[in-house]
Formats: structure tokens, C-alpha cells, sequence
């Protein structure tokens, strides 16, 4: 098969990495990739946002399937013009898409379908979101409606931040479109999860869970960022946690999307608090592998990805398994200084060698270019440092080792991914 790959992220990478490693993959190319990728599959010089210019590599190239990494493409609408090209895709449609590109939908398909979510109230206006905030008081999230690069949450734990998030979305057009409506959403406590399932419109077959970091500081402090390390699998999930996953969140929402007129196919991702009393409940969708969950999940993966993929796009899960290494996964986010505000670009990377040199360790490229010889960061995230190994305190270990082995003083990362269920 010849495979395209869309998107330039770490995500994107873990991906390339695999398919690559398909006895079914022919041709492997990737719009636009990075300098990592490059290593897996050919890199073109596409924008991810340029539908047109994919559309028209992909019949002229004649791509058996188009693998849409971002969620960006998948809210515009690239899978359904891709299908109406008659190149096969993966990733859901622009209307199953909205579970990610709308917050309100998202929440309000929950209520109306008894998904278990934190309660909630969705406003256009800052004087009818303010009144609802006097009567809940905080701590509260608000959230920008529409996409924001993972940066659209605000965590406010007094009332004047969250009038301050909701002023900078509703006032000041801080997210520009994705904050022209906005959610405003009971805090809730507990430990986070990220829960993978594939979608074929009907059946879900669950993957693996792993756990993201969000905040930039050590400790679960600072800024959201769109995720500074993860591992898998999550010891919150349980087997059991995981039936109750499925029975309670994922295929019920499955059956809504159908119900709809929008059957759901692609990976859906449900980002998970499990709260003190064990129960699992929604904090939000999203409609592509996580990043850098992903990063943390095909290192796990024992089956060949490509014929799972292909079995979600043709309505085929319900005769499909998936096996996966009993091993641990963690990845550790290098990021630019700076990050997630604003940081420089071009400063030079070195030590990769050295650091992929340790067994089990794979870095996966997020924000990188070639300058000639030099290997140089072009964005927040930049690097995946990712490690496998029997238990993930072990992996957590080669993971930061191989972190010190990469030369790059432009460049930052927190030292606790992983702390929780590494112990310590």
C-alpha cells in the first residue's frame, strides 16, 4: 500500500515510525513532516491546512490511504473530501469531527445521552457567563468552544480568573473564533486518564491507556501546554476501569454519533478524570491519536497498525484484536524555552545519536528542521524522548538518560513525567 501521512508533529512521527514498519507498506510519505520523520518516509512540502494541494498529491501519487494526524484537518472537512475524491481515509468525518471542534456539542450530546460529564453551561455573551459564574462561584474551567492548539482551557480557581479567561475569550477575542463561544465547567478532582478506542461506526476496540502531563511546570503547575510527557500504561485503568470506559462513555457516545446521521470512524479519545469515589467521567473528546500519548502508545503496539487502521475506514473491527507488549512506554516533551508563550526558533540540536544509543529509547521528532548539517528547533515542542522498557519507573529512568545525552541549551523539559506511577 502507499500511505500519506498528514501533519508534522511528534504525533505524526510515532505514526511514520510505525506504518514504516508494515510488511504492507509500499511507498511511505508525509505533508509536510519534519526532520525526524524524514528518517521513516518521504517528506512533501504540504501545509496540513492545504486541502487542496493533499487532495491533489494523493490522487496524482495514487495513495491507497491518507492517515490525517491533526485535528484541525479533520474539523475542515479533509476525510469527507478525500472519500468524495475516492481515496480511502482515516479519521472521521467534519460533522463526527465536532465532538473535538466544539466543546458545547461535545457536552451537550453527554447530557442529552446520560454520559457521565461535569456539569456545565454554554455562553456566546460575557454578562450571561458572568451571571452563571456568580451563582457556581469557583473553581471552575472555562474553555474556548472551538480549537485552540490545546491552549483554549483556562483552570481558574477564583472567580476573578475565571472572569479574566472569560473577558480575554468573549471580550477581547483572545482564541479568535474558537473563543467566540465558551464553556464554563465544574472543576473536578481526582487522577486524569486517556482512554483510546478505534471506531469503524459501529464497533470500538479499545488500545491502551496511557497518562498526559498538561501544565509546563513540574508539579502540575504553570500554564496548559498541549502536553509536556505521558506514559502507558495508566495504573488508574484497570481492566475493570476499562469496561466501565466502555460501557459508560465510549460506546455510548459511538451509538449517539450513529444515532446522529454522523456515525463515528477513526480513533476517539476520551480524556478522563476518575474520581475519588471510582467513577469515570468525561473532561473531553478528541478526535485523533493523542499527542504525546501516541508517542508513548506505538512503541506498545505488537500488531502491524496499517491493517487496524484499515479495518476502522472499512467497517471491519468487529473481526479485529490487537496485541500489545506487556512492557511500559514514557516520553519526556523537550520544549523551546519559553514555551507554551512565546519562544525563539533555530537554535541547534545535537546528542540524538547518542541518546537513541540506549536501549529502548526512540526519539520522535516534534519541531524540527535540517539547516544544511545542523538539526535545529522550529517550534514549542520539539523534541519526544521516548523510552520502553519491563516497568515504567524503568522507563522513566532510560527516558531521562536519554534526555541528558541530547546537547540542545535552547531547550527545557520537566523532570517529574511519569512521578505518580513511577513512585517517585
Amino acid at each position: 500500500m502507499r500511505i500519506l501521512v498528514i501533519g508534522s508533529g511528534g504525533r505524526e512521527h510515532a505514526l511514520c515510525w510505525a506504518l514504516a514498519a508494515s510488511s504492507l507498506t509500499d511507498a511511505l510519505y508525509c505533508a509536510p513532516g519534519n526532520a525526524g520523520i524524514a528518517r521513516e518516509a518521504e517528506c512533501v512540502p504540504i501545509d496540513a491546512g492545504d486541502g487542496a494541494g493533499i487532495r491533489k498529491f494523493a490522487g496524482d501519487n495514487a495513495i491507497d490511504l491518507v492517515v490525517i494526524g491533526p485535528e484541525a484537518p479533520l474539523v475542515a472537512g479533509l476525510a469527507d473530501a478525500l472519500e468524495s475524491d475516492g481515496i480511502p481515509a482515516f479519521g472521521p468525518s467534519a460533522k463526527a469531527a465536532r465532538l473535538e471542534g466544539s466543546k458545547g456539542f461535545a457536552k451537550d450530546l453527554c447530557a442529552r445521552y446520560g454520559i457521565p460529564t461535569a456539569a456545565y453551561g454554554r455562553f456566546t455573551g460575557l454578562a450571561p457567563a458572568r451571571d452563571y459564574l456568580a451563582r457556581v462561584g469557583a473553581p471552575v474551567v472555562v474553555k474556548a468552544d472551538g480549537l485552540a492548539a490545546g491552549k483554549g482551557v483556562i483552570m481558574a480557581e477564583t472567580v476573578a480568573e475565571a472572569e479574566a479567561a472569560l473577558a480575554g475569550m468573549l471580550q477581547e477575542g483572545r482564541f479568535g473564533e474558537a473563543g467566540a463561544a465558551v464553556v464554563i465547567e465544574e472543576w473536578l478532582s481526582g487522577e486524569e486518564a486517556s482512554f483510546f478506542a478505534l471506531v469503524d461506526g459501529v464497533t470500538a476496540l479499545p488500545l491502551a491507556s496511557a497518562q498526559d502531563h498538561k501544565r509546563a511546570g513540574e508539579g502540575d503547575t504553570g500554564p496548559n501546554t498541549g502536553g509536556m510527557g505521558a506514559y502507558s500504561p495508566a495504573p488508574v485503568v484497570t481492566e475493570q476501569m476499562a469496561g466501565r470506559i466502555m460501557d459508560q462513555i465510549v460506546e455510548p457516545t459511538v451509538a449517539a454519533m450513529a444515532g446522529m446521521g454522523c456515525p463515528y470512524r477513526g480513533v476517539l479519545y476520551a480524556g478522563l478524570m476518575i474520581g475519588e469515589d471510582g467513577a469515570p467521567r468525561l473532561l473531553e473528546y478528541n478526535v485523533r491519536f493523542g499527542d504525546p500519548e501516541c508517542q508513548v502508545l506505538m512503541p506498545r503496539l505488537m500488531s502491524d497498525l496499517l491493517p487496524a487502521l484499515m479495518a476502522a475506514r472499512d467497517g471491519q473491527l468487529r473481526h479485529f484484536d490487537l496485541r500489545w507488549h506487556e512492557d511500559a512506554a514514557l516520553t519526556v516533551v523537550m520544549a523551546a524555552r519559553g514555551y507554551p508563550g512565546p519562544y525563539e526558533k533555530g537554535s541547534e540540536i545535537e546528542g540524538i545519536a547518542r541518546a537513541e544509543a540506549i536501549p529502548g529509547v526512540t526519539v520522535f521528532h516534534a519541531g524540527t528542521a535540517r539547516e544544511g548539517e545542523r538539526l535545529v528547533a522550529v517550534g514549542g515542542r520539539v523534541l519526544d524522548v521516548t523510552a520502553r522498557a519491563p516497568t515504567i519507573a524503568e522507563a522513566k529512568a532510560r527516558a531521562y538518560q536519554a534526555v541528558d545525552a541530547i546537547d540542545w541549551p535552547g531547550g527545557f523539559c520537566r523532570r517529574d513525567i511519569g512521578r505518580r506511577a513511577a513512585g517517585g
